[in-house]
């Protein structure tokens, strides 16, 4: 039933992107570009999803435990480190070149489309080498 509902949850989230056209580089570039030709219909779909998580988190949270697990996995760190900032920054600066973040560049990829399968690929080479490189020093 948890992989179950992990998958339907996947699915949604997957149509969501695409139905709000967030899975297009050019609609996300576009909302980034605020000196030129702006396009705030993302805002929209920004707003929804964090109106709705407003709403849910609040509910969900004064339950005793989750449904399909023994505690809730809430992040009990609150420090920045320089590893965060640089990594938040390189995230933000490829999103806005790219117009591509994980989620959609996900979806995007199971269309098969080339831009987001070389997305995916420089995405998983990043990830090997922060596992690599920066934890064995860590």
């Amino acid at each position: 039933m948890k992989q179950l509902l992990a998958l339907l949850s996947g699915l949604l989230f997957g149509a969501g992107l695409v139905v709000s056209q967030m899975t297009s580089p050019a609609k996300v570039q576009g909302f980034l570009d605020i000196t030129g030709n702006w396009d705030p219909s993302l805002m929209l779909v920004m707003a929804g999803a964090v109106g709705v998580h407003f709403i849910l988190f609040r509910k969900i949270s004064k339950t005793r435990r989750p449904i399909f697990a023994e505690t809730f996995q809430i992040p009990k760190r609150t420090d920045l480190d320089w590893r965060l900032i640089t990594g938040a920054a390189l995230f933000g600066i490829g999103w806005g070149l790219g117009g591509v973040c994980p989620g959609p560049g996900i979806v995007d990829a199971a269309s098969g489309s080339v831009y987001a399968l070389v997305f995916m690929a420089a995405m998983a080479l990043g990830v090997f080498a922060e596992r690599r490189f920066l934890r064995k020093k860590a």
